[in-house]
């Protein structure tokens, strides 16, 4: 459905100098709200095409740890809220505050906690090829005790039950 200029002028001047949300001007006007978002963000461009920056990609590392800074007390809602607000996703939010987090490491500590944790993980499976090993050894040596056994206790029986061993008891 197309507008006219001068309604879709009326509709972009509630939107910036209104507190009414998206889903109220909508109702109101009976635009779609992906209408009323397409506008104004059309009219942003065309206004300022800086100061919409929509990829998460082209902000600066300032602006990504402000956004940090910014969202760190806000709840679930309030950042959810804040993110559609500026063009991002939560998950954007939270590889940078992950990112910031690294950041603070030093570099060096890291590199030794890496190195020394597959040094340790080599280790462990060296010993557990080793434990596997014995316990087949074991397991193979417990089967042949066993074996020996039942081959001796067989043997005695039949020895038992031979007539050279009746007669001479006899």
């Amino acid at each position: 459905m197309t507008y006219p200029r001068e309604f879709k002028e009326a509709v972009l001047d509630k939107i910036f100098n209104s507190d009414l949300s998206f889903r109220q001007i909508s109702q109101e006007m009976g635009v779609p709200r992906a209408t009323l978002h397409g506008w104004k963000k059309r009219y942003m461009i065309k206004e300022d095409p800086d100061a919409l920056n929509p990829l998460p990609e082209n902000w600066s590392a300032e602006e990504k740890f402000a956004a940090v800074v910014h969202t760190a007390t806000l709840s679930e809602v309030e950042l959810n809220t804040w993110c559609r607000e500026n063009g991002l996703y939560p998950g954007h939010i939270k590889s940078w505050r992950e990112a910031c987090i690294r950041g603070n490491n030093p570099p060096s500590k890291h590199a030794h906690r890496t190195s020394a944790y597959r040094e340790d993980k080599r280790k462990v499976q060296i010993l557990e090829r080793e434990l596997q090993r014995k316990e087949k050894a074991l397991a193979e040596l417990a089967a042949l005790l066993v074996l020996k056994k039942k081959y001796d206790a067989l043997w005695e029986d039949k020895e038992d039950d031979s007539p050279l061993s009746q007669s001479g008891k006899g």
